[in-house]
């Protein structure tokens, strides 16, 4: 009778939280475009009219046109093609070096939320360590030592990004453990592992996703910068950070280079960041009203 009553809340809450979301055009909006923005890096080979690659000296710096859409590059590669490229790297940029911080940090905020004393000590203490760090400069040491690549973005990324989540777990953790229903599973017999992953997870799953959804945007940004210094993904691969770096010398006779990648970074950064917004507004019961 007490789990039904606890599961039928459960789904209430989520009901109103996305009926409160609707509500929110701008969030809504930028949900759409979140969709769209992942369609087009799933389907890009699909989508993209040329091989991002692929380098026609002999249509360097073509300004757009019917045949290029965004233009050519100072190698003769189609911007457009490589804009939709370079979308699919920043997504998978954002999205796994997030599921890589959100588990880390879930796991080291529950621990010294739910365990205290000495490991809530030395978990604080890392936190703090983590936090005090500028993130970029970090990133770049650690890109410098282990080399440009994807996989070695991921890694940097989720590595060095997951002491923002821990705080808010260990946050809701601690309040969360004195509740009635966890002291009743500690006494018929339920274990820590079973406390943390049944009844302490769903309940710190809405500050996951705002976490998510906001760190996203800034993991995006982090691997443009790490790009555009040349410490990000290896070259030819299209990325949005390293098409700006490019497009450097040729800023003023052909404005368009810097300019659409530019756009892209912003539009997808703002559409994640406003989404973020939407959901915690719409999740943070104290912020319902």
């Amino acid at each position: 009778m007490f789990k039904k009553k606890k599961d039928q809340t459960y789904q209430s809450y989520w009901s109103i939280s996305w009926n409160i979301f609707k509500k929110n055009k701008v969030a809504m909006v930028c949900l759409f475009i979140v969709i769209l923005l992942c369609l087009i890096a799933l389907f890009a080979p699909l989508i993209a009219p040329y091989d991002p690659n692929k380098q026609v000296l002999t249509d360097r710096l073509m300004k757009p046109c019917g045949q290029h859409w965004f233009g050519t590059d100072d190698l003769g590669r189609d911007i457009f093609s490589r804009i939709i490229y370079g979308c699919r790297v920043s997504l998978s940029v954002g999205i796994i070096s997030q599921i890589i911080a959100t588990v880390i940090g879930y796991t080291m905020g529950v621990c010294a939320g739910y365990f205290g004393g000495k490991v809530d000590s030395v978990i604080s203490f890392l936190i703090q360590v983590f936090s005090s760090f500028p993130f970029l400069l970090f990133a770049m040491a650690i890109m410098f030592v282990l080399g440009p690549g994807l996989i070695n973005l991921y890694l940097a990324l989720g590595l060095l990004g997951w002491a923002s989540t821990a705080r808010l777990i260990r946050g809701d953790v601690m309040r969360l453990k004195k509740m009635e229903y966890i002291d009743a599973c500690k006494v018929s017999g339920g274990n820590s592992f079973r406390i943390i992953m049944k009844h302490l997870l769903p309940n710190c799953l809405s500050t996951l996703i705002v976490t998510v959804t906001l760190g996203i945007p800034n993991a995006i940004m982090s691997e443009a910068s790490l790009s555009f210094l040349g410490l990000g993904v290896k070259a030819p691969m299209a990325s949005w950070g390293s098409m700006i770096s490019f497009s450097q010398p040729y800023i003023r006779s052909a404005t368009y280079y810097s300019v659409i990648p530019g756009l892209a970074i912003i539009i997808t950064v703002l559409a994640f960041n406003m989404l973020g917004d939407g959901l915690r507004d719409a999740l943070d019961p104290k912020l319902r009203s």
